[in-house]
């Protein structure tokens, strides 16, 4: 009988991702746009990382508004990084954190999910 096998979705963890802003949003009224951006990077967070608690960094929000709540980025790359939970009062123990990753401006192409080393 094999040994238990440690699960992989406790692992403190970063990885960069590629969001199409542009499908998420497709049909959604200009005056919902940036807020629904938001939300739908917090959704994919919680689904790659598994985690329900998900943090938005500051530097992420102004990114996504940079253009106003119409005119979202079309794509966006995004570092999101699974971490434990100091607080002895939450209800997980990992939440995950979501920063805008340096890239340089525009260029998305050839560019795929990439872990990082903290």
């Amino acid at each position: 009988m094999a040994p238990p096998q440690k699960s992989r979705t406790k692992d403190v963890v970063s990885r960069e991702y590629t969001l199409n802003l542009h499908k998420m949003l497709h049909k959604i009224n200009f005056k919902k746009r940036a807020p629904r951006a938001v939300s739908e990077v917090k959704k994919f967070a919680a689904k790659v990382m598994k985690t329900e608690d998900v943090r938005i960094d500051v530097k992420l929000n102004k990114h996504i508004w940079s253009k106003g709540i119409r005119n979202v980025p079309n794509r966006i790359r995004v570092k999101v990084s699974r971490k434990r939970n100091d607080d002895e009062d939450a209800k997980e123990e990992l939440y995950s954190y979501v920063t805008v990753a340096d890239i340089p401006k525009g260029i998305f192409s050839g560019v795929g999910t990439k872990v990082v080393e903290d």
